[in-house]
């Protein structure tokens, strides 16, 4: 494929993440003709070019098409973000336009949400929720990354959520990550009760989605809400990693941790979860590919366990690696959808 000839603006979105997805896919090739700081100018170029044409289709009264291309620019937005990161730039610029073209697409469907749901002690969480638009749907709780904003991993799922019959409440990771151990899960408990009280949502099929760090939140919540129909989370990994640096800080211990009692560790973390579950290896997850792997070792000997461990495709860049997160999202979208239409909670 001859990088200079694409990106392009693409007329839908399929053929628009289709586009992205082979850019990210092909990426160390592109960047032998352009480093990531041009190409995330030219996406940021295409990005409006996209805004544009929503801007215009709602102007003329198409409201299917101004949905239909500010959805393909939140994709590109998405893009040139991860590049300037990639390239240590400034994104705010971008992150304020994806933060726009979110409400602009809000302003047409009226299908998100400010919410506040009350916890206990009178504190609440701010969340956004974007309705399955029909009755009973099934509902995921999204969970952002550390330091990333709702709106952003809204603005980064719409093209994945939309007109797929499934609801979500996106949450930040700041919001129910800064209490002690426990009450993590129980602020998320209070997120699945409002989910539970609403007449579009089915309480029998609501699951949980941790994003980057947030992962090991999404493991806790699982395993001590039975409610939760499906998880996409770390497993327990990151909690047994920081229990070992600290056990070895303790006993100033040189030697790697005892490699039975770490598998044993795992088993009774997969046992703990008592639904099927989604551990995403390597890319911005907190799941490294070789701790992927002896999670998997581990799983033969646990039982019937539902547990899948996909692999995400990392493009290589010169300075590092960039996750394909168009071809991650859908892939844990699918995964959702499919295990919560066919494994509602007891």
């Amino acid at each position: 494929m001859d990088g200079a000839a694409w990106p392009q603006v693409r007329e839908d979105l399929a053929s628009t993440r289709k586009s992205a997805a082979a850019f990210l896919d092909n990426l160390e090739g592109a960047s032998r003709s352009m480093g990531p700081r041009e190409w995330a100018t030219r996406w940021i170029s295409i990005s409006a070019a996209h805004e544009s044409l929503g801007d215009t289709n709602r102007t003329l009264g198409y409201r299917n098409e101004a949905a239909s291309a500010w959805l393909c620019a939140l994709t590109t937005w998405e893009v040139a973000k991860r590049l300037l990161n990639l390239d240590s730039s400034d994104d705010e610029e971008v992150a304020a336009r994806i933060d726009a073209t979110v409400w602009k697409f809000h302003s047409l469907e009226q299908k998100i949400q400010h919410v506040k749901i009350e916890c206990y002690d009178h504190y609440e969480i701010a969340a956004l929720y974007l309705s399955g638009r029909s009755a009973n749907t099934p509902a995921v709780i999204c969970i952002s990354g550390d330091g990333e904003t709702a709106t952003m991993l809204l603005g980064r799922l719409l093209p994945v959520v939309v007109d797929r019959g499934i609801s979500v409440l996106v949450v930040t990771h700041d919001e129910v990550s800064r209490r002690q151990r426990g009450e993590s899960d129980m602020l998320l408990s209070a997120c699945l009760d409002y989910l539970s009280a609403r007449s579009d949502v089915d309480a029998r099929r609501i699951g949980v989605y941790g994003d980057g760090i947030s992962a090991a939140l999404a493991t806790d919540f699982a395993a001590s809400d039975r409610r939760v129909a499906a998880a996409v989370c770390d497993g327990g990994l990151w909690n047994w990693a920081r229990m070992t640096a600290s056990i070895n800080w303790l006993a100033t211990a040189a030697k790697e941790p005892n490699e039975k009692m770490m598998s044993a560790y795992r088993s009774r973390c997969l046992r703990q979860l008592k639904c099927p579950a989604l551990v995403v290896a390597g890319g911005r997850g907190i799941v490294s590919l070789s701790e992927a792997i002896e999670l998997e070792r581990d799983v033969e000997g646990t039982g019937p366990v539902d547990l899948q461990l996909p692999i995400p495709r990392l493009a290589r860049a010169p300075v590092a690696q960039v996750e394909n997160f168009v071809t991650s999202d859908d892939r844990i979208f699918s995964w959702l959808i499919d295990k919560l239409q066919s494994h509602p909670a007891l």
